[in-house]
């Protein structure tokens, strides 16, 4: 990597280092969560976590663990990096050499943040060209908290990527929420929307060809915003597989297993609160 080999005067004082070859690894995950224009960052030894959250209804995480970089290091003394950034401006920077290369041309990344109160550094080379950009950071805000932990949660199921992408493209979009069942016994999973054109159901049998796991102990039927769900609706494109939980309370947790350029996994999870509860699932 271009950036390696360069001597770096001031890299003790920087609390946070991270270098990619390819940095559309990391600007088509943050793409993913994109659907407000500021994000909180979170550094440790393990990788980034990117958080975006609306309406404190809705918290998209990006997760680009360490062994994606080059290099990562995190130098804290609380051994975690926290800052507050304008996502919408970060990735302009991420993607200003354009966001299609040439066949076999790459733009490098050196991402460098010395700390509380500095800027966040970009370094990005590409074709000999390098761009230097500093982008401001804001005192991080408390993230909202979904308490949503596994031994809670009743159901869950594994998607390949594809059938939830086809079921978004063919429910019916007018309608203001999304019915979500997950039962032991028929209709197992089913997608429901209520818009003008009437309701409309679209149910996956559990030993469907795109059903992976299926793990569903009792029958929830919950309703989502689908305003809400739609910003999801970018890491769904990029993913190959998505789980489906929903824990006691209804709420909704969709991760995104996302395959990289070079073949690496990266994770983006939504957790969506239930706009309301139903009873029993319609047939």
């Amino acid at each position: 990597m271009p950036f390696s080999t360069q001597p770096d005067t001031g890299q003790d004082a920087y609390v946070l280092i991270a270098c990619l070859d390819n940095v559309r690894n990391l600007s088509n995950i943050l793409k993913a969560i994109h659907f407000k224009d500021h994000a909180t960052c979170f550094a440790t030894k393990n990788g980034l976590k990117v958080t975006v959250e609306n309406a404190k209804c809705l918290q998209a995480n990006a997760f680009i663990q360490a062994g994606i970089f080059q290099e990562f290091s995190v130098q804290d003394d609380d051994a975690s990096v926290t800052f507050r950034i304008n996502l919408t401006v970060l990735l302009d920077c991420l993607t200003i050499f354009g966001g299609s290369a040439l066949p076999g041309a790459s733009t490098a990344l050196r991402m460098c943040y010395q700390g509380y109160g500095h800027p966040l550094t970009l370094f990005l080379e590409e074709g000999g060209v390098v761009t230097v950009c500093k982008i401001h950071t804001q005192e991080p805000e408390e993230t909202l908290d979904f308490d949503f932990c596994s031994t809670n949660v009743i159901n869950k199921i594994i998607l390949q990527s594809e059938g939830l992408r086809e079921a978004f493209s063919e429910l019916d979009m007018t309608s203001e929420v999304l019915q979500i069942t997950m039962s032991p016994d028929k209709p197992f999973f089913r997608l429901s929307t209520f818009g003008n054109a009437g309701s409309a159901h679209l149910d996956y049998p559990k030993d469907s060809d795109l059903m992976e796991a299926f793990h569903c102990s009792q029958t929830q039927t919950n309703r989502y915003k689908i305003s809400l769900l739609k910003p999801s609706t970018k890491a769904l494109a990029l993913s190959c597989k998505v789980s489906i939980r929903t824990d006691n309370r209804g709420f909704l947790s969709l991760q995104y297993m996302i395959r990289n350029e070079d073949g690496q996994i990266c994770f983006v999870e939504y957790y969506c609160c239930p706009d309301e509860d139903v009873g029993e699932p319609e047939t």
